[in-house]
């Protein structure tokens, strides 16, 4: 028999793995495939960005609130989630910035803060990680931290001599970052919705691209998954606090979103098996390693 696949998908946040690879997930879940997210904070220095759940009972709560958003969002997807414990470093504000809190996980220890991770590994023993590029997918503390922890795991994971006291040694396959948003992306959705005679929500994005750098010719990897759109979409709405039902992630219609852009992207960045790019599948060389297992 063929060993199970299994993927481990590494967030900042409650809420990230429903908005960055969520219908990848919940498409692997109904092949068959083991799922685990991982979740390095709690969420508790977030802000409440649902004007519905800007409540006094709901910031008096916001980390038991958060998990229990969590715990929603994981039954939709069908996956498996688990907690590093660390403590969400907030996104400071200003010029100059503040100090970020102390204890926070992104003032960390990259070797220390590795530790959980490597656990976790050694212990689920994914075949596939992903994870956010060098820049968090955006800069914030802790995405960008969760960039560092998660590269230094995937490294350490299977050396028999680091971290010893954290399991047998388990070597994941690849290791992807997820990136969510490319120009040729935005600029699809954009073009279907102008050409539906619609409003684009997208003018403000486009005008802000000139400055920044395109991340589209880093995706290696594209997964079909758009049967699954309308999963992701409940799973990010079971995050309340952080998702407006009414705001700008549901503005466009869902098949128009299937038509213009059905895939969700990703760049490899370490393989240990034979997968010719561009790719269709995480698993792309790894399917072949465990059926010969």
């Amino acid at each position: 028999m063929a060993e199970q696949l299994r993927l481990m998908a590494v967030h900042a946040h409650p809420d990230d793995e429903s908005s960055k690879g969520a219908a990848t997930m919940a498409k692997y879940v109904a092949e068959g495939v083991d799922v685990l997210v991982v979740t390095c904070t709690g969420g508790e220095r977030g802000s409440v960005l649902n004007p519905k759940m800007d409540r006094p009972d709901v910031w008096a709560n916001i980390a038991d609130v958060r998990r229990a958003e969590m715990d929603a969002a994981r039954a939709i997807l069908g996956v498996e989630q688990a907690w590093l414990g660390f403590v969400d470093s907030g996104l400071p504000e200003g010029d100059p910035l503040p100090p970020l809190p102390e204890g926070c996980f992104a003032l960390q220890d990259v070797e220390v803060a590795a530790g959980p991770l490597v656990r976790l590994i050694r212990q689920f023993r994914p075949h596939v990680v992903t994870t956010y590029d060098e820049e968090g997918g955006y800069p914030h503390p802790d995405h960008i931290m969760t960039h560092k922890v998660s590269v230094a795991a995937f490294e350490a994971a299977g050396d028999p001599e680091r971290y010893p006291e954290l399991g047998e040694p388990w070597q994941p396959l690849k290791l992807y970052y997820d990136i969510g948003f490319s120009k040729g992306k935005i600029m699809a959705l954009h073009e279907e919705l102008l050409a539906a005679g619609l409003n684009s929500p997208y003018e403000e994005w486009i005008k802000r691209w000139e400055d920044r750098p395109d991340k589209g010719p880093r995706i290696t990897t594209r997964v079909e998954c758009a049967d699954y759109f309308p999963v992701r979409d409940d799973a990010l709405r079971a995050h309340a606090t952080q998702i407006d039902p009414d705001g700008f992630w549901f503005q466009v219609p869902m098949e128009l979103q299937r038509r213009a852009w059905p895939t969700e992207d990703f760049e490899l960045v370490r393989s240990l098996v034979d997968s010719p790019l561009p790719e269709s599948d995480l698993f792309a060389g790894v399917r072949e390693t465990a059926r010969a297992c």
